[in-house]
């Protein structure tokens, strides 16, 4: 309530419960001029609120840029995150019978020429034989034994045909560069000369150079690297039905822990019996047998693989066992000694088993 003192032209009445104030002309005035300061000071509070609030939606703005990015970094760690764990379980999803796509680059270092294990193989194993390798993957080390030791016919078998794709391709490949080479050798060779008595020799080889040119000839020269070897898709263990083809060799290199982990013992000794059944007599069976910690480091790749595992019984350390007293080859031979370079995890022992 206003005092009345500060208004001496103001006429008051009292009522019971309540004051009236009936305001002179002299009041009018006053109060429109305190009415008008009032205004201003809204208008100042107006204009500071509105400021304040321009401020702080600037600072709401940088705020809420915040929260926006920190929310596409969170998603974008959530996609990688998730893109990962796919690419986890669609390797395993691939890959169970030990069927990897860049199998020889995680066995064979950048620094090696050659697959450590070509050291250890014997010539006559492989020279004008009839060979088999079963779990070529990509073809690889089929091809270098075709080359290196001179192989009359070797093929190459896998359960994905993918790999044999792969293998295939590769052969194209090798088959070419055995092409440029031999076009390059046959072209830097001394021709022959005639004597005086109408005979031919070279004149700047020795017969040994001219024995090494005659047998290199016969293997590079009259017959292609594709006509030596070739791929096929086959499941060695459930399919196989070729019962009269024959063979000198059979390379079964780190194959016996994909089969034993996807068809148990049973599979297993089909492999073991069906090979010594492929194998011509005196024929040579060279195994690299994968140790049992391979196997627990691997049985989960699929729900297969990880029953078979709790339920096998011939664990790698009995191979010897059921290979020479079972399945009837009369010796064994350890080449591991003379394996050397491998990588870490691919120290493997080979045999050579002998029908």
């Amino acid at each position: 309530m206003i005092n009345p003192n500060i208004l001496p032209s103001a006429y008051w009445r009292e009522a019971s419960n309540y004051t009236i104030f009936l305001p002179s002309p002299l009041s009018v005035i006053f109060f429109s001029g305190f009415g008008k300061m009032t205004e201003k000071k809204k208008q100042k509070q107006k204009q500071k609120k509105l400021k304040d609030t321009e401020n702080k939606s600037e600072e709401e703005k940088k705020v809420v840029k915040v929260q926006e990015e920190e929310e596409k970094c969170k998603e974008k760690a959530e996609k990688q995150i998730n893109n990962n764990s796919n690419k986890k379980r669609k390797r395993k999803e691939l890959f169970p019978f030990g069927n990897y796509r860049s199998y020889y680059g995680y066995r064979i270092g950048q620094d090696m020429e050659e697959d450590p294990r070509l050291k250890v193989l014997k010539k006559e194993w492989f020279e004008g034989k009839d060979c088999l390798d079963i779990g070529c993957n990509s073809g690889i080390i089929t091809i270098e034994i075709a080359k290196k030791f001179h192989c009359h016919k070797i093929l190459g078998i896998d359960i994905d045909s993918g790999r044999i794709e792969d293998a295939k391709w590769h052969l194209r490949k090798f088959a070419r560069a055995a092409h440029v080479e031999k076009s390059s050798t046959k072209a830097s060779r001394p021709e022959a000369t005639g004597d005086g008595n109408g005979s031919q020799h070279c004149a700047t080889l020795s017969s040994v150079e001219r024995k090494e040119i005659a047998r290199d000839g016969l293997h590079s020269e009259e017959r292609d690297l594709s006509d030596i070897v070739s791929f096929r898709k086959e499941n060695f263990v459930t399919s196989w039905s070729r019962s009269e083809e024959q063979y000198d060799t059979i390379l079964c290199l780190s194959v016996t822990k994909w089969i034993h982990l996807n068809w148990g013992d049973d599979g297993l000794i089909t492999l073991f019996s069906r090979i010594w059944k492929l194998l011509r007599p005196g024929g040579i069976l060279v195994l690299e047998p994968q140790p049992w910690r391979s196997y627990e480091k691997n049985y989960q790749v699929s729900e297969t693989t990880a029953m078979n595992y709790r339920t096998i019984i011939l664990r790698p350390n009995r191979f010897n066992e059921i290979l020479l007293d079972k399945i009837g080859f009369r010796k064994v031979e350890d080449i591991t000694s003379a394996l050397s370079g491998s990588k870490a995890g691919f120290d493997r022992p080979i045999f050579a088993y002998y029908k």
